[in-house]
């Protein structure tokens, strides 16, 4: 199993939380931990731009990363959501496997 951390930025810590919640609750990620208070700034509409946002980061499998990319973009209020995904490269082994399991096929 190749464990995936999958990076998202939110409008705010609600949005976090209810897109967290989807992906859990779908099994498509095994946990979500919201970070809430980032400043970020950024290009959009040929000028920089500054605002406040939540991120979340997500635990998920490699071959679920498509998907979770698809479901964010569904339930997300941006036009062009942030939603990245990073390769786990090591870690405790039995986390790994708790990722695996409840990310697998529902009981």
């Amino acid at each position: 199993m190749d464990a995936m951390f999958v990076y998202v930025t939110a409008r705010d810590k609600a949005e976090a939380l209810s897109i967290g919640r989807t992906l859990v609750s779908e099994r498509l990620v095994a946990c979500v931990n919201v970070l809430d208070g980032l400043r970020s700034v950024y290009w959009w509409d040929g000028a920089v731009q500054e605002e406040d946002e939540a991120c979340f980061v997500a635990k998920t499998r490699r071959e679920l990363v498509d998907k979770v990319v698809k479901r964010v973009k569904e339930l997300h209020s941006y036009d062009v959501p942030c939603v990245v995904a990073l390769p786990v490269a090591d870690g405790n082994p039995d986390f790994l496997d708790w990722i695996a399991a409840e990310t697998g096929p529902q009981r």
